[in-house]
């Protein structure tokens, strides 16, 4: 198959996974996600997301920091064309694709070739490839020219050309047997000893087989706690019964779909917080007039500002972080939310704007 035929017939597969700390990529085997242990940052929780499984909070079950691999457990239904492990290694030379979410950007599929089949890093060998893969890919599957996987798409070398490595089907496969023999939900892999440990037999965070300190244990066991204004932001928007942990992109930044609107939330570097939403286009027609009505609207509103940056109209809602407060914030979110599906609404009914194209949700 080619690269398209490919995506189109595994994209159910593909899973975009974030945290407070970033994004990255998995994909199915069975009844798991398969990702890197990096990419789930040592968290018990993880928001997934994919053409078939809504946006949705999933328990990392599995966390491996010395083969930089997790698993995500959560319910789905069976996929019609699911992915399936390779039984034979790759050969110098071999067209491979790497499937994910570079930089956020939805299902990309780049190809390439095996550059070299086995490289060894420390103890342990990768599948140096020259597909173009970045930050977002990690947790990717690598393909062959069959669809099959053939490794796990892990880490890249900075600066350099489409220098990539994957870790081989060999470890995952070995990985999931050795999970699933446990039988247990919530395992722990010692990078030192290489036991497989369950969580509640942990004390201290310390291995009980080798005693050896388990920084994914105290990561685990610690979570992700806002700080802050940060932390005041999401009191705000838990106020407002909206789930921070689903609406999280980022420690700063959050994503609302509120009816047919969807907010973004940014807290920036230089302590600007900015809350808008992208109503609509402005049409080739009836521009005096949409100026008139917006410029009217603004003299009625507080807190909120309507504008227009290139051809898109926004509501926003912008406010330095130390005049933040539960109380303003609650009612200025609360209005951000609740006006722009109507103020979309009426742009696009009665003035004839242009309904915004968006990409689809991760």
């Amino acid at each position: 198959m080619n690269t398209q035929a490919i995506l189109e017939t595994y994209i159910e597969n593909i899973i975009q996974i974030m945290t407070p700390y970033g994004s990255g990529t998995g994909f199915i085997i069975d009844d798991l996600i398969v990702t890197n242990s990096h990419v789930v940052s040592g968290l018990k929780e993880a928001v997934i997301s994919s053409k078939k499984i809504k946006r949705t909070i999933a328990k990392v079950v599995y966390d491996d920091p010395y083969y930089d691999l997790a698993f995500i457990s959560v319910d789905f239904k069976m996929l019609k064309n699911p992915f399936k492990l390779s039984k034979q290694n790759v050969s110098d030379g071999d067209t491979i694709i790497a499937i994910g979410h570079p930089y956020g950007l939805n299902y990309t599929a780049t190809e390439g070739i095996v550059s070299k089949s086995s490289r060894l890093q420390g103890d342990l060998e990768y599948i140096q490839i020259d597909a173009a893969i970045n930050p977002g890919n990690s947790g990717g599957p690598l393909l062959n020219e069959n669809g099959e996987v053939v490794g796990v798409n892990t880490f890249i070398i900075q600066n350099s050309n489409n220098l990539g490595f994957s870790l081989p089907y060999f470890y995952v496969d070995e990985a999931l047997k050795s999970y699933k023999n446990k039988n247990i939900k919530n395992i722990i892999k010692c990078s030192s000893c290489k036991n497989l440990i369950d969580e509640k037999d942990i004390v201290n965070d310390y291995c009980p087989v080798c005693g050896i300190k388990l920084s994914v244990a105290k990561l685990r066991r610690k979570g992700y706690k806002a700080t802050g204004q940060t932390k005041l932001l999401e009191e705000i928007l838990s106020s407002l019964e909206i789930d921070v942990t689903l609406a999280r992109r980022s420690q700063a930044s959050w994503r609302i779909n509120y009816g047919s609107a969807r907010i973004d939330i940014n807290y920036y570097d230089n302590g600007i917080i900015i809350g808008d939403t992208k109503l609509c286009v402005i049409p080739q027609e009836n521009i005096e007039e949409i100026y008139d009505y917006l410029l009217e609207e603004n003299r009625k509103l507080s807190y909120l500002q309507l504008s227009i940056n290139e051809n898109i109209i926004y509501l926003s809602y912008l406010i330095v972080d130390s005049s933040l407060t539960l109380q303003e914030g609650k009612i200025a979110f609360d209005r951000l939310l609740k006006n722009s599906n109507k103020y979309g609404d009426i742009l696009i009914n009665r003035f004839n704007a242009i309904k915004h194209k968006r990409d689809e949700e991760e």
